[in-house]
């Protein structure tokens, strides 16, 4: 069944807000297409005809009074869609900020009673480990522990790894666990080249990036030092 359009509709609102009732009264809408109503809005309004000699007949459509609730749309929220990513690399930035100072420390000024007295502290190893144990929480799923021991043999298998650390929320927690194991391992070269009388600035430098070859290149200046 079509419907014709209405004009000079009348319309009858109030509108509750916080309270407050906020009246819209015999609104004229010069247009008014009843079949964007439908049958719901039909038996929520009421259809009144009037005629007059002048201007005809009129049709008019009085809603009830309904209550609306108005709410902010661009109102922002924390979830875990824009939490994730946003954290994850301010992680990523902070953290790896964060140890620089102790790695110029160590190459710079050796000898500085700053740099041994920094090196003594164990500050920059809390800060990580509680920034990671907070990542890891946020990053662990119900499928992480399956990912990791996927194989029948309860083995990490490549493959589950690789899926795993697809979220950047898990890639940011191995950054950070990998910035403390790396600056506790060039410590470690560190004070053993004090105490060993032995040049450490180009194995701690490595151990910044690639630890293992920072530990291994220390290995050898020791070894070579020694043969000296």
């Amino acid at each position: 069944m079509a419907f014709p359009s209405l004009c000079h509709s009348q319309i009858s609102l109030k509108i509750s807000r916080t309270g407050s009732d906020i009246r819209v009264k015999d609104s004229a809408i010069r247009c008014f297409n009843i079949e964007s109503v439908g049958q719901q809005g039909l038996a929520k309004g009421m259809l009144k005809c009037d005629w007059s000699f002048m201007g005809g007949s009129r049709i008019f459509f009085r809603p009830r009074l309904e209550t609306f609730h108005f709410y902010r749309k661009n109102r922002p929220r924390l979830c875990a869609s824009w939490l994730g990513p946003q954290l994850a690399s301010n992680a990523f930035t902070w953290g790896t900020v964060a140890v620089l100072p102790y790695y110029s420390l160590m190459v710079l000024a050796p000898k500085a009673q700053l740099t041994k007295r920094s090196m003594e502290t164990s500050f920059p190893y809390v800060v990580l480990g509680l920034l990671y144990a907070y990542l890891l929480y946020l990053s662990w799923t119900p499928d992480t522990v399956r990912l990791i021991f996927g194989s029948k043999y309860l083995l990490p298998e490549l493959s589950g790894i690789a899926k795993m650390f697809s979220s950047e929320m898990t890639l940011a927690s191995a950054w950070v666990h990998l910035l403390a194991v790396d600056l506790f391992a060039a410590r470690q070269v560190f004070m053993d080249g004090l105490e060993n009388q032995i040049e450490t600035r180009h194995s701690v430098s490595l151990c910044l990036m690639f630890c293992p070859i920072g530990i291994l290149s220390h290995v050898i200046t020791k070894a070579l030092t020694h043969q000296k």
